[in-house]
């Protein structure tokens, strides 16, 4: 295992903003096996380890800026950011399953009534409580439910920190909850 200090953190973070290939070669060797291990540990599931894994470093080579050496080690700095990757993976497989779920379950309630219109419906009915949102929750929403970008991706895209985009989509949705409650749909 590679004993990391400050200058080598440094020297490497240079190298990455210079393009060199070969910076990002001994980064992957050294930590390739530990940002896995926390994905596949968070995830349960080898091949989307493999994918957050890649995706972690791809992230590295597009945006060595991101990572301050001295705010900490680069090793921490990847356990940090595999492991937040791979809870938003978590996160967006359990919103799956629950919209599967209710997808499941409207069949089940509405027998012999044509999907397409309750579809339809509940769409404009959903776009029309959008509408009324302050824009940045607006915004925030559509980017992550309608573009299926992470807080992480929504936060860059808005340019604002994570935590205000995780609050500004939970503002929201509480909001669009409350609208919804109201309407009658059948």
């Amino acid at each position: 295992m590679l004993k990391e200090c400050p200058k080598w953190s440094r020297a490497i973070k240079a190298r990455l903003l210079a393009g060199d290939e070969s910076a990002l070669a001994e980064v992957y060797d050294a930590y390739s096996s530990l940002v896995f291990g926390i994905a596949a540990r968070v995830l349960r599931d080898t091949t989307s380890a493999e994918d957050i894994a890649q995706d972690v470093f791809v992230s590295l080579w597009e945006h060595p800026d991101a990572y301050d050496p001295d705010r900490g080690p680069l090793r921490a700095w990847l356990s940090l950011l595999t492991r937040r990757r791979s809870i938003d993976a978590v996160r967006r497989d359990v919103a799956r399953g629950r919209r599967e779920a209710a997808y499941a379950q409207d069949d089940l309630i509405l027998p012999g009534v044509d999907d397409g219109v309750v579809r339809d419906t509940l769409a404009k009915t959903v776009r029309a409580a959008l509408a009324k949102l302050p824009e940045p929750q607006r915004v925030a929403i559509v980017l992550a439910y309608y573009e299926g970008l992470t807080y992480l991706q929504v936060a860059r895209r808005l340019q604002v920190p994570e935590g205000t985009a995780k609050s500004r989509l939970r503002s929201g949705l509480r909001t669009l909850a409350a609208q919804l409650e109201t309407v009658d749909l059948v």
